[in-house]
C-alpha cells in the first residue's frame, strides 16, 4: 500500500506508527507566547533599545566577558530575561504536543537550545528535558570555581529597563564570592560548566535507546546557530520542521510546514484527531 500523498495524513501516519516524539525547538517556539528570538541585530535592539543606543551586539551581551566589564548591564540584560520568562505563560502548542505525545509509548523527549524553562513550566518532566545551551534558571560562578551550579530561586533582579542596568548587587557564588553568572553557554564561553545539561544529554540517550520509531518535530530552529537543526536531522528517519521561513532543500523525506509553532503544533494536532 502505498503512503498517503497528502503531508498531514502522512505526519498522522507517522504518529500512529510511533513509539516516541522528540520535541526540537529552537527561539521561534516562544514567540507565540510573546518572546522575543532576537532575529538579526534590529530585532535584539528592539527588545533592548538601551543597548541599541549603545551599539552593543547581542554577541556582546551574551558573552562571559561582560560579567567581568560590567556586571551592572551583563545583569541588566540577563536579569530582564529572567523576570520575563519567569511571568511568561507558555502558549497552547505546549500541551498540544502533550496531548500527541500521550498516545505513544516512549512519551516525548524536548531537545531545546532555548534557555527559558517554558517547557518545564508548560508541565513537560525535566527529566525528559535536553537544554543544550544551559537554563538561566540556574547559576554558576562566572570564574567557574568547583564546576556548582545552583538554582536561581530567590534572586529576584530589579533593573531599570531605560538603561538596562541591574540595581542592587549581582548574585555571588557561595563559594568564592564572586559574581555569578547564568549557566548558559554564551559566545566565547571557556567557563561554561556543562555538568547540568551533559546529565541531561545522558537521559536523552538513554530514552533512545529504548525508542525505536520516533517522530521528530522541529519548532523554530533557525541556521545561524543550527544545533537543534543538525540534532533533528542526526535523528533520520520522520521529520516534521514547523518554521515560518522558506526552505529550499529539505532533508530526504521531511515535511516542511511553513508557519509558526503554534499554528503548526495545532495543525499537526488536528491532522491527527482526524485521522484516527
Amino acid at each position: 500500500m502505498n503512503p498517503p500523498a497528502d503531508p498531514l495524513a502522512r505526519i498522522a501516519r507517522w504518529l500512529r506508527e510511533a513509539d516516541g516524539l522528540i520535541v526540537a525547538a529552537g527561539a521561534g517556539m516562544g514567540v507565540d507566547s510573546g518572546l522575543p528570538d532576537f532575529r538579526g541585530p534590529e530585532g535584539f535592539w528592539r527588545a533592548y533599545p538601551a543597548l541599541g543606543r549603545a551599539h552593543v551586539r547581542f554577541e556582546e551581551i551574551a558573552n562571559p566577558a561582560a560579567f567581568e566589564r560590567d556586571p551592572a548591564l551583563a545583569w541588566g540584560f540577563y536579569g530582564h530575561r529572567l523576570a520575563l520568562y519567569r511571568r511568561t505563560v507558555p502558549h497552547r502548542g505546549f500541551a498540544l504536543l502533550q496531548e500527541i505525545a500521550a498516545g505513544l509509548r516512549g512519551g516525548a523527549f524536548v531537545f531545546t537550545s532555548n534557555v527559558d524553562g517554558q517547557f518545564q513550566k508548560a508541565g513537560f518532566a525535566d527529566a525528559r528535558i535536553m537544554e543544550v545551551h544551559g537554563s538561566i534558571h540556574h547559576l554558576q560562578c562566572q570564574r567557574g570555581c568547583r564546576g556548582a551550579v545552583w538554582c536561581a530561586e530567590g534572586f529576584e533582579p530589579q533593573v531599570d529597563e531605560e538603561a538596562c542596568r541591574l540595581l542592587g548587587e549581582p548574585p555571588r557564588c557561595p563559594h568564592c564570592g564572586g559574581v555569578a553568572r547564568p549557566n548558559i553557554l554564551m559566545f566565547g564561553d571557556w567557563a561554561w560548566i556543562p555538568r547540568r545539561t551533559e546529565a541531561q544529554e545522558a537521559g536523552l540517550v538513554a530514552w533512545l535507546e529504548h525508542v525505536r520509531r520516533p517522530v521528530v518535530i522541529e519548532l523554530g530552529a533557525g541556521e545561524n546557530v543550527p544545533t537543534v537543526r543538525r540534532f533533528a536531522e542526526s535523528i533520520g528517519g520522520r521529520l516534521v520542521r514547523i518554521n515560518p521561513q522558506a526552505e529550499p532543500t529539505l532533508p530526504a523525506g521531511a515535511i516542511h510546514l511553513r508557519c509558526g509553532a503554534l499554528e503548526g503544533i495545532a495543525t499537526v494536532h488536528a491532522a491527527l484527531v482526524g485521522h484516527r
